[in-house]
């Protein structure tokens, strides 16, 4: 009998298994592919978090301790490739007589290299010009000293007589932050910046020149090659323990500088925000599509308690019945599932090139065999669940009357919707307020957490939403005839008052519908506006830090004049903007100074309001130029110094012409809270002619250029060779890489390609399925009312009705809520943003993308039952 009852489910409620199915696979699809690419990009972070590593452990030898040991010790430790001791000293200046003249710089540091270091650590070091070994100097002290190589240097070191070296090389320390990082000091107490002058000398020379010298000590450069976990906090809990490890071992002669460590430890931050990120959407698209498939499996549930009324009536027990509808749901479940499975494989293999995303079997496979799971319980709770309560509580009787529910739901009756929506507005109020974190990660600390109950926030706002909207919809279906009579008159005619009446009396079925079309459109709505505002604040981010589309930054001292912009108009180039750099004293604190030309500097660079406060960008910047001694001054000033607008703010600023610093009074004339290559705690910006008067010195420090958003590489590659290693040229590519957390460089990204595809299908699915089924069971309906005299026009018009209004309010609902998600998550989830968005970015070509397949799904399910409405009515009563 389960073969022949699976046939006739087969052969006759073709439609209602095919919907179901697809429901299914979606779910099942949807989870399967979104965590096995969440595995697969926590993974990917590990591995760019240790590749990003010249050197993984800087193990420095305390004084009175053995270096000979200390590096023998490092080289047996478990994962250790390979270990070489690394000098440095510290030199009280350099100097240099090139050209009639000499040039002396302040302190500076001389490292001593082993012969093979290079080629050992490729990263920490990058050759410029010149050769690759002998002696080299770092680009900024040759630039201060104007030397080339085979140039001549003198270095002082305390305790020393001056010591002659000739140039071998220039060279680029890309990772020098780290490389002279205060090992063992906790990152507050760190070198705010690395030393502009570095000398490398061979180990044999640095052995000779450091001899009797004072200050000189010993570090051991390690690389690990030890396999880590995949996980990111995993693997900083292993690099961590190992590195406590050794120093247990050291006794108090070694300190470790885990710059691995460090790196993980970033690393692990964003792959738990790319955790909430998958919870925050793409769970909602697991929990649709499964209510999709509940929804499909509820639009046949008067022809199923009817099956079963006749089936009891033949004789079947009720334990067989329940066999038989466990059997439909075992059919749904599982080529539901393995559906579903297919087509996570195929999206891997499309949008990534493997079916598993990248990840390990083991990992694919355990999302695999979850996701089957989900689908399977899903099934069950759709379709088998409902069988078994009918099961209990119908009655044959009931089954021959059609039902009708006449009370309001219970949850309209206790306001549930009201609740829902007001304890989402206090968990957004506590979750976004000051101070909050969603994400907790103490620096060095193996412990992680997440402050999941902000999650309350979008998911109560969904739900209650989503019921709000119900009780709107059934209100107005039930209080509001004569206005859906007016609305049908054109589709149906004469039978507009039929159609109204039929409405407001399947206001139940047709609520569920617009509620559900409406949380598929919310859902492709915020999850496509997140991504696109994330996106567009990822390249704000980016244009922050490089300041425009090229910048060319000149070295410390360097006194380049602002008519130095027209050499910088090569191909490509639209307009150089230059700004001033020195450095003032506000009290005892030292901060960044800029000066530029308000009127022009937005023709090189993108100013938002959101990086002012008190006016919008353009506002601040004609009040900065109507007021010459105007001043922009960072939050972080203001609140310390408490000043309010107008207040003499006076600098202490270095006078170019004596060295000597002198006082020189601003006016404070508004809030920057972020500006083009500033830092992000402390700066302030003024006018550049009231700068070059109070220093005695017009000095550029850079140049912003634009180049229209285009071709920044190839400008930037002309540039440097044009300028040599006398400056430093960045475009906005270069630093999108540099800036760009694993998380926006590769997770969001991928994250985007697969949500957004399956919010499409949902869409089109919830706006679709479950019209196209809900007019395949009401065909008695039509056939009877052609019976009765009705014209196929009118029918046709009745369905249309009903498809004007599922599509109607199933757009505007879903555009309301996914708004007010949208609002919601970027405020939640502000950890994500750097820096925060002055307002959301919405894609409109994706999401009339969306509205427009949803729409086509319902006009062809509309359609598809005014074609079966046209049938003989003799035939489909027979049918039926």
């Amino acid at each position: 009998m389960n073969t022949a009852w699976a046939r006739g489910l087969a052969r006759h409620r073709t439609g209602r298994l095919v919907a179901a199915l697809a429901g299914i696979a979606l779910a099942v699809a949807l989870v399967a592919s979104l965590g096995s690419f969440l595995t697969a990009s926590k993974a990917t972070m590990t591995q760019r978090a240790v590749r990003s590593v010249a050197v993984d452990w800087q193990v420095e030898v305390q004084p009175g301790a053995d270096p000979n040991a200390m590096l023998s010790l490092v080289r047996r430790t478990p994962g250790i490739q390979t270990a070489v001791p690394v000098g440095f000293a510290h030199s009280s200046s350099f100097a240099a007589h090139v050209q009639g003249s000499t040039q002396t710089t302040g302190p500076g540091v001389v490292l001593g290299l082993p012969d093979d270091y290079q080629k050992l650590f490729p990263g920490e070091v990058r050759p410029l010009t010149g050769s690759t070994s002998g002696v080299l100097l770092a680009q900024q002290t040759a630039s201060n000293l104007h030397v080339a190589p085979g140039d001549t240097v003198s270095i002082q070191l305390p305790g020393t007589g001056a010591r002659q070296v000739r140039v071998a090389g220039v060279v680029d320390l890309p990772q020098a932050d780290s490389l002279f990082q205060k090992v063992g000091a906790p990152s507050q107490t760190q070198p705010t910046a690395p030393p502009d002058n570095v000398v490398l000398l061979p180990a044999a020379d640095f052995a000779s020149l450091t001899g009797h010298a004072t200050g000189v000590t010993t570090q051991i450069h390690a690389a690990r090659d030890a396999a880590l976990p995949t996980d990111p906090a995993a693997a900083f809990t292993a690099v961590t323990g190992s590195a406590h490890h050794l120093e247990a071992r050291a006794s108090g002669g070694a300190i470790v500088g885990n710059n691995l460590g460090a790196a993980l430890d970033s690393a692990r931050q964003d792959a738990l925000y790319a955790q909430i990120l998958f919870l925050f959407l793409g769970v909602p698209g697991a929990v649709l599509a499964a209510a999709l498939t509940a929804s499909v499996a509820a639009a046949g549930g008067e022809r199923r308690r009817q099956e079963q009324g006749l089936l009891r009536l033949r004789g079947l027990r009720p334990r067989r019945i329940a066999s038989l509808s466990g059997l439909e749901a075992a059919l749904v479940g599982v080529t539901g599932g393995l559906a579903g499975l297919g087509i996570a494989a195929l999206t891997g293999r499309i949008a990534f090139g493997s079916a598993s995303f990248g990840t390990s079997a083991g990992q694919w496979i355990l999302w695999y065999v979850l996701a089957f799971v989900l689908g399977a319980a899903v099934a069950a709770g759709a379709v088998l669940a409902p069988a078994l309560r009918d099961l209990r509580t119908v009655t044959v009787a009931d089954t021959r009357r059609a039902e009708r529910r006449t009370g309001s739901p219970w949850w309209m009756r206790y306001g549930l919707d009201f609740a829902l929506l007001i304890g989402s507005w206090l968990v957004f109020r506590a979750s976004s307020g000051n101070q909050y974190a969603l994400v907790l990660a103490p620096e060095g600390v193996p412990s992680i957490s997440v402050s999941y109950w902000a999650f309350l926030g979008p998911a109560l706002l969904w739900l209650g939403a989503a019921l709000l909207l119900w009780r709107l919809t059934l209100l107005a279906l039930t209080h509001g005839r004569g206005v859906l009579t007016r609305l049908s008159r054109p589709f149906a005619s004469h039978l507009a008052g039929t159609t109204a009446a039929v409405l407001s009396r399947r206001r139940r079925p047709l609520a569920r519908s617009v509620v559900l079309l409406a949380l598929a459109v919310s859902f492709a709505v915020s999850t496509a506006t997140f991504n696109a505002t994330y996106k567009q604040q990822a390249e704000v981010d980016a244009r922050l830090t490089n300041g425009a589309d090229v910048t060319v930054t000149e070295p410390p001292g360097a006194r380049t004049p602002p008519s130095a912009a027209s050499a910088l108009k090569v191909s490509g180039v639209h307009h150089v903007e230059p700004i001033q750099h020195r450095f003032a004293y506000v009290g005892s604190d030292l901060q960044d100074l800029y000066g530029v030309r308000p009127d022009t500097i937005a023709s090189a660079t993108s100013l938002q309001d959101a990086y002012f406060s008190g006016g919008s960008a353009a506002t601040l910047m004609e009040r900065l130029a109507n007021r010459p001694d105007g001043l922009l001054v960072s939050a972080e000033t203001v609140k310390d110094f408490q000043l309010a607008p107008g207040d003499t703010v006076n600098l202490r600023v270095q006078d170019a012409r004596t060295k000597a610093l002198r006082t020189v009074p601003f006016h404070y004339v508004g809030v920057a809270k972020e500006f083009p290559t500033a830092p992000k705690d402390s700066f302030f910006v003024a006018n550049a002619s009231y700068v070059a008067k109070a220093t005695g010195s017009d000095a550029i420090g850079a140049f912003l250029l634009d180049t229209g958003g285009t071709h920044q590489k190839q400008v930037a590659a002309r540039l440097r060779h044009r300028l040599g290693t006398g400056a430093t040229v960045t475009d906005l590519t270069q630093t999108r890489g540099t800036v760009g957390t694993s998380l926006t460089s590769v997770d969001l990204a991928g994250l985007t390609r697969i949500e957004l595809a399956f919010a499409v299908l949902l869409a089109a699915g919830a706006g679709g399925l479950v019209l196209a089924l809900g007019l395949a069971e009401r065909r008695r309906t039509f056939a009877i009312a052609t019976v009765l005299g009705a014209r196929p026009r009118q029918l046709r018009g009745m369905v249309l009705t009903e498809a004007l209004l599922l599509t109607v309010g199933g757009l505007a609902g879903g555009a309301l809520i996914g708004w007010a998600l949208s609002e919601m998550l970027v405020k939640v989830l502000t950890g994500v943003f750097d820096p925060p968005p002055a307002g959301l970015s919405v894609p409109g070509a994706y999401l009339t993308l969306t509205a427009s397949a949803a729409a086509v799904a319902v006009l062809a399910a509309a359609l598809n039952g005014v074609r079966r409405a046209a049938r003989p009515a003799v035939e489909e009563l027979r049918d039926l």
